[in-house]
């Protein structure tokens, strides 16, 4: 107990003190780890999905862009200049609290994964997944086109101009002071995200063990017996679709907070597929696998990108090798190795796929 105390306590002083020597450095990588932290977030919250309740959910980035326009549209000038009743109430543009929108953009995304998983109740494995597939997509089809007749969500444009999260009197968007040593905006917020990612983790870490969670991995496991045991399957599964969500919706009100613009490209289906891929890839059902898996696929790419600006590939190689496509094959074999080499995840959970135990055979006297 007290060696996992102090492994806990280098490991918090190493997250706090990470990005203040990642920003002499540049704030490029403290960016790259704000979006390891946005990841892991959403990664979390498909993991309750996917890892606790066994649904597999295709279409988690919907839940994502939910709460981004949700906040971008209580938060910018854009419904104003849209419509004059608005513009009549607030000249200035809508500009609502952080706290206010928030709990909004949660209970919205928790409303959409609800909606989501009542008609798919009796659909699994594949035929769920094509199901919320498609429900991604038709999310990221009308905020590409809710700009006409009525202009909602200014289309492919995108929303602007959202405004930055200011809490205690310190606004996040800004760089800032801490005892005499500059503090840039993407460090403000990699500790805002760190401290949502915190208070996630002991969420999932306390469902996992509550009776709501060891009856989603009944259902899991296998949803007949579950429902045989007297398990109220549907509820459940409600429950799960729309607990997920509410951290995809927390998710999209960070990322449009932290961009400060937000657009459907965004929220396509290959964000879908690697959220699902970060879960698989670090341990499905596993907390620490999962972060592990988030951060890594979200980190890799961003360091692939940097290695590949140093070296310019493009100009040693006479363009004859795309960096980008290169980055991505790199991706996709090392995803490749692990899989072969771990198939369960990099950190499985040690209950999950466990044996059953060999019966012993009684030896007959002689």
């Amino acid at each position: 107990m007290k060696n996992k105390f102090v492994v806990f306590l280098i490991a918090a002083v190493a997250l706090l003190v990470l990005p203040l020597l990642a920003q002499h450095v540049g704030n490029f990588w403290v960016r790259m780890l704000d979006f390891a932290l946005l990841y892991v977030l959403l990664a979390l919250g498909l993991n309750i999905v996917v890892g606790y309740a066994g649904l597999l959910d295709l279409g988690y980035v919907a839940f994502y862009a939910v709460g981004a326009y949700m906040f971008g549209l209580l938060a910018s000038p854009h419904l104003s200049e849209s419509f004059a009743g608005i513009k009549s109430l607030f000249p200035g543009g809508l500009h609502t609290p952080f706290w206010v929108v928030i709990p909004l953009g949660a209970a919205l995304a928790g409303l959409a994964g609800v909606m989501l998983g009542a008609p798919t109740l009796k659909l699994r494995g594949d035929y769920l997944a094509i199901v919320t597939l498609g429900f991604g997509e038709i999310v990221r089809v009308f905020m590409n086109n809710l700009d006409r007749p009525v202009n909602i969500t200014n289309g492919p444009k995108g929303l602007q101009q959202i405004d930055s999260i200011k809490m205690f009197g310190v606004d996040l968007g800004k760089t800032g002071d801490l005892f005499g040593l500059e503090v840039s905006s993407v460090t403000k917020y990699y500790y805002l995200f760190l401290l949502l990612v915190v208070f996630s983790v002991v969420i999932c870490y306390r469902l996992e063990r509550s009776r709501i969670g060891r009856a989603w991995m009944a259902i899991r496991e296998d949803e007949i017996a579950a429902k045989a045991m007297g398990i109220n399957t549907r509820n459940l599964k409600l429950l799960a679709f729309g607990m997920g969500a509410t951290f995809g919706g927390v998710s999209g009100v960070m990322f449009a907070t932290f961009q400060g613009f937000v657009s459907p490209e965004s929220f396509s289906l290959q964000e879908s597929v690697m959220i699902v891929a970060m879960v698989v890839l670090g341990g499905i059902g596993h907390i620490p696998g999962v972060v592990l898996g988030a951060v890594l696929l979200a980190a890799l790419p961003e360091a692939l990108r940097w290695v590949a600006g140093e070296l310019d590939l493009q100009r040693m190689t006479d363009g004859r090798i795309d960096a980008a496509i290169l980055r991505q094959l790199m991706i996709a074999l090392a995803m490749i190795a692990i899989m072969l080499t771990r198939p369960r995840g990099l950190w499985p959970s040690p209950e999950h796929g466990k044996a059953a135990p060999q019966p012993v055979s009684s030896t007959s006297p002689h």
